[in-house]
């Protein structure tokens, strides 16, 4: 079965499904490829989901709760990637991007083994589901600029404030200030 849950968070309401196996499914329903996203999922599980509350839900809450208050810097969730082979590893990729830190599209290329695959990473991470659980937001320009969140790029500044404000790294800072 596929269970769905809309839940509230400080940066808008969000969309999740989960399995028995994990959470599928974390993100802003108004994205533009939000309805071939779904599909995707959707296809994978032959079945339409039960609007109906999971165990998962519950620990996802708390997580997210415990990340908005600043007290979580890693998601310890059960997590189902559904994309192919190459989309996987660039969201398991992402994932090692420390908390309060961000990477280029060009670092992520490199760090995934192939320098000239900027194009196919930023796609990559345009087609992650799992918004925040699998920090894509943590992706960046070469030149620092804020770029390419579905999310909306005014979301992506206030999730990477957010992480700054609670990183060790910020506070270093605020004492040599």
């Amino acid at each position: 079965m596929l269970f769905e849950k809309s839940i509230k968070t400080p940066i808008g309401l969000m969309n999740a499904l989960a399995s028995d196996d994990g959470i599928c499914l974390f993100d802003f329903p108004y994205r533009k490829m939000m309805p071939q996203i779904r599909q995707r999922v959707l296809r994978a599980f032959e079945v339409e989901p039960v609007i109906e509350e999971h165990p998962l839900f519950n620990e996802l809450e708390e997580q997210l709760l415990a990340y908005f208050n600043g007290t979580l810097r890693e998601f310890d969730l059960p997590l189902q990637f559904i994309g192919t082979e190459f989309q996987q590893r660039v969201w398991q990729a992402l994932q090692s991007i420390p908390f309060g830190q961000t990477r280029s599209y060009k670092q992520q290329s490199i760090f995934l083994g192939n320098e000239r695959a900027i194009r196919a990473v930023a796609k990559a991470n345009g087609e992650n589901c799992l918004a925040i659980l699998v920090p894509c937001h943590r992706v960046i320009g070469e030149d620092g600029a804020l770029t390419g969140y579905a999310g909306g790029l005014r979301n992506k500044q206030w999730l990477l404030q957010h992480e700054l404000k609670w990183s060790g790294k910020a506070m270093q800072q605020r004492l040599f200030e």
